[in-house]
């Protein structure tokens, strides 16, 4: 199975300047773990997560006050919508992270996560496993 079968079309796209509680706002209203963050002036492209947004009020910085480019990671490692599932897992799992930006052409046209690449495969497993 390839990444652009199981990634989410739906991306979220904020910018640099926004806080960390509107960044937070927008991505509980679309029920998703990552935004990605458009910022031409320091490189392009990053990603900010629920884990950013956690550690950041774990450190008692105000969600408020926060901008979303204090805790963004720019240097992001992007799949391609041909990338094997495989791929995109081993990805994750050497960075330690659980999102990837699916860029195609140079643009974002979606995020694959753990969740989307374990809901793809757990009914692969199940058929692999299902009695003959």
């Amino acid at each position: 199975m390839l990444v652009h079968e199981a990634m989410s079309t739906t991306i979220l796209t904020i910018g640099p300047a926004h806080t960390l509680r509107q960044a937070a706002a927008l991505m509980s209203a679309r029920r998703i773990g990552a935004a990605v963050v458009l910022d031409p002036d320091a490189g392009g492209i990053g990603i900010l997560t629920e884990r950013d947004i956690l550690n950041s009020v774990g450190l008692g910085q105000s969600p408020d006050t926060e901008p979303v480019h204090a805790h963004t990671t720019t240097d992001v490692v992007f799949a391609t919508p041909a990338w094997s599932l495989e791929e995109a897992a081993s990805a994750m799992a050497h960075g330690g992270f659980r999102h990837l930006i699916v860029l195609d052409g140079g643009e974002p046209v979606g995020v694959v996560s753990v969740r989307d690449i374990i809901r793809c495969w757990v009914p692969a497993r199940r058929r692999e496993h299902a009695p003959a």
